[in-house]
């Protein structure tokens, strides 16, 4: 990989672990100041629509890959989708954020068994041992029976769960459908949840204090996929994982400067387990064709 290759990956995963790292700091921030979480995913989901609509207006390019051959299987994904977002954006209120980051990379190993159920994929020993060493992480993390375990990390770990069913989905769409299509229906189909269990009332009485972090939803909402997009584009899932993985430090320097969260020295411990588990499988995936939209938009 040349140099110019290398630098773009690298800075299109700084916009994407500052935007992660930027939606995470402000759904708390809406959460602390009254927002439901359906109110807080309206904002996005509405953000994201509006965007997406003005793309489909303005670029014929766009327009001629939209499509929605598998509606079904949209609303199905999208619904579950929807479930693991408000299951993790309620997590960011319960837990710190670096917890809630390093039980979300539990996801690979929840979708390394249903590729075996649901895509009759095998299971080779590097998917076993993503298995084994995240159930061991995550283990170490909520140190059972040695620590209170808050009921906030079993809805970060259900999270994770719907987060892979997603990813599975996800792969059975992008051979059909284009990355826009995905995200739009994705956008399309969580507004009216949303909007469903939102008071829209709050949306009436907004505050100076609460125009940054609806902005940040909002955008960070948007530019975490369309980084994380390019970056898988620019280069290697062998490079941009392991570059992802950045954002459990990060985000856990963030939660200590901003909402004066301990560095948990067990969250970290089980964080690499996990992450060891992770690159172990990726290495041997390398190996075999990767579908990079199926990652891209699982988030």
């Amino acid at each position: 990989m040349t140099l110019p290759k290398l630098a773009r990956v690298v800075l299109w995963m700084v916009g994407a672990l500052l935007s992660f790292s930027g939606l995470a700091v402000s759904i708390r921030l809406l959460a602390n100041h009254g927002f439901s979480i359906f109110e807080i995913l309206a904002i996005r989901s509405g953000f994201g629509l509006c965007l997406l609509t003005a793309l489909l207006a303005v670029r014929p390019p766009v327009r001629a890959s939209f499509r929605a051959n598998h509606m079904r299987l949209h609303l199905v994904r999208n619904v579950i989708h929807y479930a693991a977002q408000y299951a993790w954006a309620l997590g960011l209120t319960m837990l710190p954020l670096a917890m809630v980051f390093s039980l979300e990379f539990t996801m690979p190993a929840w979708t390394a068994l249903l590729a075996v159920w649901l895509l009759s994929e095998r299971l080779t020993p590097s998917r076993i041992g993503v298995v084994v060493l995240g159930f061991i992480g995550v283990l170490v993390i909520l140190r059972p029976g040695v620590a209170a375990i808050n009921p906030g990390a079993f809805l970060v770990l259900a999270a994770a769960f719907g987060y892979a069913i997603t990813m599975v989905a996800t792969k059975k769409l992008t051979a059909t459908e284009s990355t826009f299509s995905i995200v739009f229906w994705m956008m399309a189909i969580q507004l009216p949840i949303s909007l469903a269990g939102s008071d829209l009332h709050a949306f009436l009485t907004l505050g100076a204090k609460d125009i940054l972090p609806l902005l940040g939803v909002g955008i960070a909402g948007t530019t975490s996929h369309f980084c994380l997009s390019n970056a898988f584009r620019a280069g290697d899932a062998t490079l941009v994982v392991p570059l992802d993985f950045m954002r459990i430090p990060l985000i856990a320097v963030v939660g200590w400067m901003f909402f004066n969260e301990s560095l948990d020295i067990f969250v970290f411990l089980g964080a690499a387990i996990i992450i060891a588990g992770v690159l172990w499988n990726l290495r041997a995936e390398a190996k075999r064709p990767i579908l990079a939209e199926a990652l891209e938009i699982a988030e």
